[in-house]
């Protein structure tokens, strides 16, 4: 189990997008890590854009940064929602101030914003809010996935492989190459 140990704080609220919600969830639970579902303290359950609930396992209010190695945030219109939430803005700004994993995807970039987190950063993300993380002080650039620091970012569903892969790096988690099932530990190249 590659993430053996490890712990992801997966963000949720109500419009999330159904994959980078299901896919980060389930793959980071497949490779051994204890996943929490943390909600922003609006409800038990949270729906995806087409209505897919999502139970929340703790509120943003009742977790602290330290308690994690990673939190992820997922796109959709939820991260709009989320940043309404001090508790939830406040859990992302302090897990990037501690040096753990911070990634987002789609419109979750605008939770990194709102925690004042990217200045000088390169960062991507759906390409409607590159105004927003340009004018937060980030470098944006067009790409499947960017790697600053702890710092990890993805534009849409489909950069979901690429996505986990880099969090399952960032975590200090092997890899099995897909053709040569050859491990490949850490930041080393996925070629």
């Amino acid at each position: 189990m590659m993430l053996k140990g490890k712990k992801v704080a997966l963000l949720v609220e109500n419009l999330y997008q159904e994959m980078e919600v299901w896919y980060p969830l389930l793959r980071f639970r497949e490779a051994g890590a204890e996943v929490t579902v943390v909600g922003s303290g609006s409800a038990k359950e949270h729906t995806s854009k087409f209505g897919y609930p999502v139970q929340v396992d703790k509120f943003a209010h009742e977790v602290k940064a330290e308690q994690f190695d990673a939190v992820v945030i997922p796109g959709g219109y939820a991260p709009d929602l989320m940043r309404r939430y001090p508790a939830m803005v406040s859990l992302v700004r302090e897990a990037a101030r501690q040096d753990k994993v911070v990634a987002a995807i789609c419109h979750g970039g605008w939770m990194l914003a709102s925690a004042e987190v990217i200045q000088g950063k390169t960062v991507t993300g759906f390409f409607a809010i590159q105004d927003d993380l340009v004018h937060a002080g980030a470098k944006f650039v067009d790409e499947e996935v960017a790697v600053d620091g702890k710092m990890i970012t993805s534009r849409k569903p489909e950069d979901l492989p690429a996505f986990c892969r880099a969090i399952i790096a960032g975590l200090g988690g092997a890899l099995r190459c897909p053709s040569c099932h050859a491990v490949i530990y850490g930041d080393e190249p996925w070629d």
